[in-house]
């Protein structure tokens, strides 16, 4: 699924929308450069998802860990890491099991060290607007995408 020219609010609406749509569990790569919006869908998606404390950037901690409806939700940022082997000390493989939503910005920072997403989250700068894209990497995910759009009228249009 793909949308272009979002706004920040527009690109908040699908990540909500997303959010409401998702299982209790999965993995979620989000990519794309500094300031494209990494942080702020994960905000509206695990807002959506019933997180009401404030929501920040795990740019520093690289970890941040949400309650959701009886789970956890673990938002990593990986930009600050060299290479996979310093998620070592995360505990990493402790954080994953059927029950973890796990959202990774900069996945690419520890290739080969992360389990493969269910969706990826693709966002480029458009001008001072978003380029969206959703991709589907498993039949979880793939039923996220349809649920998202046969159950959520008033998305912004969306680009093929």
């Amino acid at each position: 699924m793909n949308w272009s020219g979002l706004d920040e609010a527009a690109l908040a609406g699908v990540a909500q929308a997303l959010g409401r749509v998702m299982g209790s569990s999965g993995i979620v790569y989000l990519e794309g450069d500094l300031g494209a919006g990494k942080s702020t869908f994960v905000r509206a998606l695990l807002g959506a998802r019933g997180v009401g404390e404030r929501i920040k950037s795990p740019t520093y901690s690289l970890i941040e860990t949400y309650p959701v409806a009886g789970n956890s939700a673990h938002h990593l940022d990986l930009y600050r890491i060299a290479n996979a082997d310093e998620l070592e000390w995360l505990g990493l493989p402790d954080l994953l099991d059927e029950s973890t939503l796990l959202l990774v910005e900069w996945p690419e920072r520890a290739a080969g060290a992360l389990p493969p997403p269910d969706l990826r989250v693709l966002l480029q700068h458009a001008g001072s607007r978003r380029d969206l894209a959703l991709e589907s990497c498993t039949a979880t995910a793939g039923k996220w995408l349809s649920d998202l759009e046969m159950n959520t009228p008033g998305l912004p249009s969306r680009s093929c």
